[in-house]
């Protein structure tokens, strides 16, 4: 395992888990943070694999940007994108990616959890957007993201309201997949949700996540032409012979 300006990499065969690890500072995202996460994309975009996101100290995921750094940035700071840009690169990574919840998820937190492909928490997790009672806006990708996840009024409300949604409602209205009890459970579920995905063929779901993560203005034509890439893919023979011969079998 390597750590680095607050996150810890560890690499698995199919899979890298990465966790934040700031807890002094309840792992609010700072430009070395941002460093950090730019430098795990560039890694899994040249060799992709799964990943694994969280916040790792028990009761924490993110509490957002760091306030100090974000109150002395500018106009042109926030052209810059600093935050936007490295959460729509995880969003953008090849392979599917999920954040495991403990806590709260908050501001730019929050946002770091959208940009996963899926998410699980704990019963004590909390996810929210308080940035318009900080005079700002949560320019990280909340406002696109989360009227995809949740729908628009229910995203109106958080963004203009700041209220936090606890993990019950956010089971319930489709932020989160699964909510475990037990917080000792967390890693577990979120390497159960993986190990199922890592039993697909790799260049299937990359090609699925490239499709549903693709403007409907792409769709069928994208769809046409993954599907051509994989009937030409020699592990899909392989899988489907293997699927013939075990019911030949019965």
């Amino acid at each position: 395992m390597s750590a680095t300006s607050g996150l810890q990499v560890e690499e698995l065969p199919d899979r890298v888990v990465a966790t934040l690890a700031r807890p002094e500072k309840r792992n609010a995202i700072d430009a070395d943070l941002v460093a950090a996460l730019h430098a795990l994309c560039a890694e899994l975009e040249a060799r992709p694999r799964l990943l694994l996101l969280t916040g790792g100290a028990e009761g924490i995921f993110a509490a957002g940007a760091d306030i100090a750094q974000l109150r002395d940035r500018d106009r042109l700071d926030a052209l810059a994108a600093i935050n936007a840009g490295i959460f729509a690169r995880i969003r953008a990574l090849p392979m599917p990616s999920v954040a495991a919840v403990d806590g709260p998820a908050l501001g730019g937190g929050a946002e770091l959890s959208y940009a996963c492909d899926l998410r699980v928490c704990t019963e004590r997790a909390v996810f929210g957007q308080p940035e318009v009672r900080l005079g700002i806006i949560a320019g990280a990708g909340a406002t696109h993201r989360l009227p995809a996840l949740i729908g628009e009024a229910r995203a109106k409300e958080l963004l203009y309201t700041g209220r936090r949604m606890d993990a019950a409602e956010a089971l319930r209205v489709g932020l989160v997949n699964q909510v475990v009890a037990d917080p000792a459970a967390l890693l577990p579920t979120a390497h159960g949700l993986l190990d199922e995905m890592a039993k697909a063929s790799p260049l299937a779901l990359r090609l699925t996540k490239l499709a549903v993560d693709a403007p409907a203005a792409a769709h069928p034509a994208l769809d046409l032409a993954a599907q051509a890439v994989l009937f030409e893919d020699e592990e899909k023979r392989e899988r489907m012979t293997r699927f013939l011969d075990r019911r030949d079998r019965r």
